[in-house]
């Protein structure tokens, strides 16, 4: 009977590892697509049933005060740290979708759509997209 206990707990375990090792939610490093350089941590969190991602740290040590002065509305100007820049994903399926990605730096908001490699559950693939070009960047979770 204790063999069948521990082998219960034991796939109980695995499969709470294997489940959070999939998951978006947690803090991610953002790598520029275009220069190949780490941006920023974003932490990725879930707030009334959908997803959301703030800027909670910044790389480039000249970067940590910029403000996104080529957003528009509320957030214009705004310190890019601290600053949410997904919002309103859902879950579908395996992806996160439905909701968009803002690029402080150009001061852009694009549709969005999330997922975690399958081959590698500590990489975010994060698609930003209008009509049917779209962008794929890629993130590395951090502890």
């Amino acid at each position: 009977m204790m063999r069948y206990s521990f082998l219960a707990f034991f796939s109980f375990l695995t499969v709470t590892f294997s489940a959070n090792a999939q998951s978006v939610y947690g803090k991610w490093k953002t790598i520029d697509d275009e220069t190949g350089k780490e941006k920023s941590i974003v932490e990725i969190y879930e707030k009334d049933g959908e997803v959301y991602g703030k800027v909670v740290e910044i790389l480039n040590k000249d970067r940590v005060d910029a403000v996104c002065d080529l957003c528009e509305g509320e957030k214009k100007d705004e310190p890019i740290l601290g600053m949410v820049i997904l919002e309103g994903l859902e879950k579908d399926g395996d992806e996160y979708e439905g909701g968009t990605i803002l690029d402080p730096n150009k001061g852009k908001v694009y549709r969005c759509k999330i997922w975690v490699d399958e081959d590698n559950p500590d990489k975010l693939n994060v698609r930003g997209y209008i009509a049917f070009l779209y962008r794929t960047q890629e993130w590395f979770r951090v502890e």
